[in-house]
């Protein structure tokens, strides 16, 4: 009992301490602080310390939201000549023609798996029905599953997405009209609606592999996409080196070449056996 009337006594000579430094500076009226004035005046401190936890929560919160926008990732082409080739956490690759960027998290959320495109690009998209793999472009925001397609985004000409395999959907920003495009269809934005026809150029996919370049990319993700675009002659390496990573570039190169350089680069050697190039050191 005397432990708690001393804290009360030492509480009530703090409030007193206080609120005479702050009549002295002029910040109180004139008139002397009864007790229930002072339970007012009290009260509203309570409610100023609240109201700045609130501010800072709200501080913080915009904080954090702009650390997740530092967390983002770019990969931007600004060569006209190759295509630069970029794997996702995911296993997805984006293959980023010329004047094109991809911004995309460091590691996609447990549901969705979000990037943003300007200009063009091909996008062969890893399988994962329990997270769709959206896109958003200026207009368009598109939806897939696993698939593969190219997309045409620059703004120099008119949105173009045509699918090579699987099945996307498009979805006007502005209006909200939406489309499904299916493998050999190629969906246009005209006259601010979508169109979808038969696709007029199945050839624009190949074109995005003759000439590919890999910046700082790890050597099983390089290997991965040698093998998917050459099924005759498959491309390995030992565990340990899967995380190599490298810089290179590739222009109608065979498998074998592309082994060869490879080597060249990290110091590796290659055995050969039944379609099957080993890279080891």
């Amino acid at each position: 009992m005397i432990e708690t009337e001393r804290n009360k006594k030492k509480t009530d000579q703090a409030w007193n301490a206080l609120y005479q430094r702050l009549d002295e500076e002029g910040l109180l009226s004139g008139r002397p602080a009864s007790p229930f004035r002072s339970i007012l005046w009290k009260g509203g401190m309570a409610a100023a310390v609240a109201l700045l936890c609130l501010l800072v929560s709200v501080v913080y919160l915009n904080r954090t939201e702009r650390e997740a926008d530092r967390n983002l990732l770019t990969r931007q082409n600004s060569e006209t000549t190759t295509t630069l080739v970029t794997t996702l956490e995911d296993g997805s690759v984006v293959y980023l023609a010329e004047n094109t960027s991809l911004q995309y998290p460091q590691h996609f959320s447990s549901d969705r798996r979000e990037v943003s495109l300007q200009g063009n690009a091909l996008f062969d998209v890893a399988g994962n029905r329990a997270r769709p793999f959206v896109i958003e472009t200026e207009d368009t925001r598109i939806e897939v599953l696993g698939t593969a397609f190219n997309v045409k985004s620059s703004g120099s000409s008119p949105f173009e997405l045509s699918v090579q395999r699987g099945e996307v959907k498009v979805t006007l920003k502005k209006s909200g009209q939406d489309i499904h495009v299916k493998a050999g269809e190629t969906v246009t934005l005209l006259s601010r609606k979508l169109q979808l026809s038969a696709t007029p150029d199945p050839g624009q996919f190949a074109r995005y592999t003759e000439r590919i370049r890999f910046k700082d990319e790890m050597l099983g993700n390089i290997l991965r996409v040698i093998n998917s675009q050459n099924p005759g002659i498959r491309l390995e390496t030992t565990p340990e080196l899967q995380n190599r990573t490298l810089t290179v570039t590739f222009s109608n190169d065979t498998p074998e070449d592309m082994a060869e350089l490879i080597c060249l680069a990290l110091n590796l050697k290659k055995t050969e056996k039944n379609n099957t190039i080993t890279l080891s050191e």
